[in-house]
């Protein structure tokens, strides 16, 4: 088997949705190179997957009017950006996937309480989705709790809701001079991380063996081969990683199998980035000759990159 006979495979037996990848596209894709691309550099770059035209401009319709995607015209000719407040969420998610597994814990939670009837139902529910999103558990009824909470990031979260100073945020330990239950007992009440653990197991079983193969002195691919299949580790890597709540290391099962996939994952993909990266230069100059290069960020991933 060689690489395009393992992207064949992948893609037969395991399909990304049109508009799931188009937002891993842009995320590990556009972003580094300012964020915005021509339909026709998109068009090239979503071609080796088997999406259309048609599904293409079905896709970043429907991310537009959800608010991810702005579109501009020039003559003819189409545009696509993140729009702004988008671009926060985008620059904070992929930070995610990209960063080490370095999460330690110093013992305390952080909780957001929501008690007093301060917020209404659709604040609740959007607080709610949002929290769980960022990998928050129900400690209790109004309370949700994280043991590795990151201030900066709850505080953009509330302030883009609307609803910074209607609900309470504390962040407590353990009395140790009190006989009570510790606080890693929260975890089973919070979280379920066995469709986590399974869905990271599954990630290693499809690509452990694409990194055995890229690890062959005699292996060759071309720049768009290459970039396929680190679009394809990011899109799979992405789509368990952010439903993985984020828990401290010292919280986890061991061996957390979160750990090796994330290795793998930067494996292949320091493998392929610099081709890939030729793929994506040239698909964005034939559109725009001034398209920028990767931004000197985009270099800090996985740990930094040759």
């Amino acid at each position: 088997m060689d690489c395009q006979d393992w992207i064949d495979d992948f893609l037969a037996t395991e399909p990304p949705r049109s508009k799931s990848l188009v937002v891993t596209i842009f995320g590990d894709s556009i972003v580094p190179h300012g964020g915005m691309v021509w339909l026709g550099s998109l068009i090239e770059l979503l071609a080796p997957f088997g999406v259309n035209d048609r599904l293409l401009r079905t896709s970043v319709f429907r991310l537009a009017q959800e608010g991810w995607l702005g579109a501009q015209r020039d003559g003819r000719r189409s545009s696509y950006a993140i729009t702004a407040p988008a671009m926060q969420r985008f620059i904070h998610a992929y930070r995610r996937i990209y960063a080490p597994l370095t999460h330690r814990w110093d013992g305390s939670w952080t909780l957001v309480i929501n008690g007093d009837g301060a917020l209404n139902a659709a604040e609740r529910s959007a607080l709610r989705k949002e929290l769980l999103w960022e990998g928050y558990g129900a400690i209790a009824p109004g309370i949700m709790g994280h043991p590795a909470a990151e201030a900066v990031v709850l505080d953009e979260l509330l302030q883009r809701l609307g609803i910074a100073g209607k609900v309470f945020v504390v962040q407590g330990k353990a009395l140790r001079q009190v006989c009570a239950r510790p606080l890693t007992d929260l975890l089973a009440s919070g979280w379920d991380l066995s469709e986590v653990a399974g869905a990271y197991r599954h990630f290693i079983s499809r690509f452990a063996p694409l990194a055995a193969m890229l690890q062959h002195p005699a292996i060759e691919f071309t720049p768009e081969q290459a970039f396929v299949m680190r679009t394809l580790v990011i899109h799979a890597y992405r789509r368990v990683q952010l439903h993985d709540p984020q828990l401290p290391l010292e919280l986890l099962p061991a061996p957390w199998p979160g750990s090796q996939a994330y290795e793998l994952a930067r494996e292949i993909y320091l493998a392929v980035q610099g081709a890939a990266e030729q793929h994506i230069d040239a698909a964005l100059q034939k559109e725009d000759a001034a398209a920028p290069a990767a931004a000197a960020a985009y270099f800090e991933r996985f740990g930094g990159l040759n």
